[in-house]
């Protein structure tokens, strides 16, 4: 059920790291109570990135107090873009303050409004219309905020709480909390011009195949979970599998897209975790990047072509959009990254077909 990232290596590090520890330590019966860690954390779980917007002057306390648990509204989302512009001195292309998020300045701004307006003040608006477009184009239906997710996660602007704390995720969907918004600034405030030259390099090579029609089937499942955040053990869009919040890991996310969906591939699948899905193939069955097709499932870690998979050597899981594109849970939740030319590809071990 592992994870990583690649533009973020650092930071996705940091944070596989957190939850891996968490996961130890509740596996070793050291546990903990989730609603008192919330308690703690859901305000000021990141006081440094609200001490810098702070200090750059964009956005301000309430009432003497940051209260990052407070849902950010459409005025603050507004003065913010037009601080950070001045913050930045817009090196990145954006001629103006995005466009409000919503009309009525007292209304909550939804992550994926606050996500474009951000990813549009970076000056990428033109790279997420054209994924958007392209992943439209393939027939995939996929939800309007696609492109600006693809985008945003691809530079790393969403934080992956710790598993004890996944209860503080966000769906697009949801409101974005002042703390939320402020790591992202915070984040934002810190990039040079290579963060965006390197996503608009290598977003506007993002392209799709024609795809059958069961592959249409399994991968309009897999773009319109885009965003979703990445919770560790996590097979479903909600909290019935017990979990604190709806999501998935990396094989929890395949396993959503073949088994929880009820389609007769999935039945092809047994093993829950990354390794279990790896192994339970013969050798023979398994295919080379030059080999793979649109839905196929791919794995990646230390392991080899030939190594028989482990838990330590196979340790991340991820779907074949084709053309070089994998739709994968990780650090920055459901999001898209190219096989060659990231750490997928340094990565990958094999891939293995699901849809005849």
């Amino acid at each position: 059920m592992g994870t990583m990232t690649r533009q973020a290596a650092s930071s996705s590090a940091r944070q596989l790291a957190r939850k891996l520890v968490t996961a130890v330590l509740l596996l070793g019966g050291l546990t903990f109570s989730a609603t008192a860690s919330a308690a703690l954390t859901s305000a000021n779980w990141d006081p440094g990135s609200q001490r810098a917007v702070l200090r750059a002057g964009l956005m301000r306390d309430l009432g003497g107090s940051f209260n990052g648990a407070a849902g950010l509204t459409a005025a603050q989302a507004n003065q913010a873009m037009i601080a950070f512009a001045a913050a930045a001195q817009s090196p990145y292309g954006a001629t103006s303050a995005a466009a409000p998020a919503v009309r009525a300045t007292r209304s909550p701004v939804m992550l994926q409004a606050f996500d474009r307006m951000l990813v549009a003040q970076l000056g990428l608006a033109d790279v997420a219309a054209h994924v958007q477009a392209a992943t439209s184009a393939a027939g995939l239906n996929p939800p309007g905020y696609y492109g600006t997710e693809v985008v945003a996660r691809y530079l790393g602007l969403r934080y992956n709480h710790p598993s004890s704390s996944d209860q503080l995720e966000l769906f697009p969907t949801d409101p974005i909390t002042r703390g939320e918004a402020a790591w992202s600034l915070a984040r934002a405030l810190n990039f040079g011009s290579w963060n965006t030259q390197d996503a608009r390099q290598t977003l506007t090579g993002y392209g799709l195949p024609a795809l059958g029609s069961n592959e249409l089937q399994a991968l309009r499942i897999a773009v319109s979970r885009i965003g979703y955040p990445y919770v560790w053990g996590g097979t479903t869009d909600d909290t019935s599998d017990g979990l604190a919040h709806g999501g998935f890991d990396c094989s929890g996310f395949a396993w959503r897209v073949f088994k929880v969906s009820g389609f007769s591939w999935g039945r092809r699948i047994g093993g829950r975790t990354a390794a279990q899905q790896a192994g339970e193939i013969p050798r023979s069955q398994r295919l080379h990047a030059s080999a793979l097709q649109p839905g196929d499932t791919l794995f990646f870690g230390s392991a080899h072509f030939n190594s028989t998979a482990t838990e330590a050597n196979v340790i991340h899981e991820g779907i074949y959009l084709g053309d070089n594109w994998v739709i994968h849970s990780s650090g920055q939740g459901v999001y898209v990254l190219p096989l060659r030319g990231s750490w997928l590809g340094d990565q990958f071990a094999w891939g293995r077909r699901v849809i005849y």
